[in-house]
């Protein structure tokens, strides 16, 4: 029973270490797609450290408002 979760343990791991670097990598592409739609309006670097820092769980979409809100700014 003990290999049994020890295996299934890192199954998980392997799966989710896995996984993270496609997330971030589609955040940051999806990072620069809003950037080019917006220009100076989008602050796309502190998308993409967004990305990283959170290990892509947020993938912000150009055409929903609310995921991309903390990347807006007034240019003035």
């Amino acid at each position: 029973m003990a290999l049994a979760m020890s295996l299934l343990f890192l199954a998980t791991v392997v799966i989710l270490s896995e996984a993270t670097p496609y997330a971030i990598g589609v955040c940051i592409r999806n990072c620069a797609q809003c950037k080019k739609m917006f220009g100076p309006y989008f602050e796309g670097q502190l998308c993409a450290e967004a990305c990283v820092k959170f290990k892509g769980k947020m993938i912000p979409d150009c055409e929903d408002i609310t995921s991309i809100a903390p990347f807006l700014n007034k240019f003035e």
